[in-house]
């Protein structure tokens, strides 16, 4: 397994200390993605799915359980896996500078890592923006001149650029028009096949989830209520909240 969760509890606290509330974003959590697999993650706003991303990548250190990548515990310091795991957001300006062009932005986590020459560096954006069916030559614009749908692949290239073997992509497609959907969705699953990279694909659509992901995994109020293998899912869920899911689809 690429990535493994086991019973993993986060809380967070808030207000006066006269009158804390306590809210338990996961409670017992337990997922587990393959590499070369891609399980989906779905459930209402405020089940639990982002808290969960944040863990899965590192950026959350659970209050209880345990986080395990590529076999092994999850290390004190998240540098130590730098490059190995990367994300993908719902707006691609997230995590593209507009101040610098396509090909910077592009290298930027080649360079973070370090010991990647000028030439080297280009020539590695250069092939990546290929792969994610890109022209070369867009290495030289800003952001803002792309469209959405090529902002969107300049992300994916972004994230792949350092051959991480798991990624999270994080409502990747929902703000993207439905016809450019269908192609970073294809897009993903072909790269998954090349690049062999474990994901954890975060929806609330139903329907491109059903597409893309090998395993569905239900949230509701922090817990997950339904592990299951996708036509499974969405032929015969087990749980009444799926159920409710999909009659909403």
């Amino acid at each position: 397994m690429i990535l493994e969760l086991d019973e993993v509890t986060v809380t967070f606290t808030s207000g006066p200390p006269f009158a804390r509330r306590v809210l338990r974003a996961m409670r017992d959590v337990s997922l587990q993605v393959a590499a070369g697999e891609t399980l989906g993650l779905v459930g209402e706003s405020g089940s639990g799915k982002t808290t969960t991303s944040r863990v899965a990548l590192g950026l959350r250190r659970p209050d209880s359980g345990t986080v395990r990548f590529d076999g092994r515990p999850f290390p004190r310091r998240r540098r130590r896996l730098a490059g190995r795991m990367q994300a993908v957001l719902q707006h691609p300006d997230w995590s593209l500078n507009p101040r610098m062009r396509v090909g910077q932005s592009v290298a930027e986590p080649l360079h973070v890592l370090g010991g990647a020459s000028r030439a080297g560096a280009a020539e590695k954006v250069r092939r990546m923006l290929e792969e994610v069916g890109l022209e070369p030559e867009l290495a030289r614009r800003y952001p803002h001149e792309l469209s959405g749908g090529q902002r969107q692949r300049v992300s994916i290239a972004r994230a792949l650029i350092t051959r991480p073997g798991f990624i999270v992509f994080d409502e990747a497609v929902s703000a993207l028009d439905v016809s450019v959907q269908a192609q970073i969705l294809n897009l993903i699953k072909d790269l998954q096949d090349e690049f062999g990279f474990g994901a954890l694909f975060i929806s609330h659509d139903l329907g491109a989830v059903r597409y893309v992901a090998d395993r569905i995994a239900v949230m509701r109020a922090g817990e997950v209520v339904e592990t299951a293998a996708t036509e499974t899912f969405y032929t015969g869920p087990s749980h009444a909240y799926s159920k409710q899911l999909l009659e909403a689809l």
